[in-house]
């Protein structure tokens, strides 16, 4: 089965209304800097957690460069949920200088 993905050029900015971001980082790397509004799931955490996530809504799944959160669209297509995968992940989002914010009052980056 092939994983939905999108590149990180069609993706909108600002994100359409209605669209959910799944970042499946682990908690220290969201704490450096994320996507503002974005639903922080780690991973390891989603089978426990997937029913946080809205049910009608596309989900945009981002990670580091995309390994983990392709793990986890893929998983997400699975139980049926409408996943896609952002190529390149916040490495990508960060190089393009889209908008991050951080929880640790450090200016946001990616690590």
């Amino acid at each position: 089965m092939s994983i939905p993905t999108v590149a990180l050029s069609g993706v909108p900015d600002p994100l359409p209304e209605g669209l959910v971001v799944l970042d499946v980082r682990e908690p220290v790397e969201w704490d450096h800097g994320h996507i503002e509004g974005a639903l922080h799931v780690p991973l390891m955490d989603l089978p426990d957690r997937v029913g946080e996530l809205p049910a009608e809504s596309q989900i945009l799944v981002v990670c580091k460069v995309g390994g983990r959160s392709g793990q986890a669209t893929g998983w997400l297509a699975q139980q049926g949920i409408d996943a896609v995968n952002l190529d390149g992940g916040m490495l990508e989002w960060e190089g393009a200088g889209r908008a991050m914010v951080s929880e640790n009052g450090q200016p946001p980056q990616v690590v």
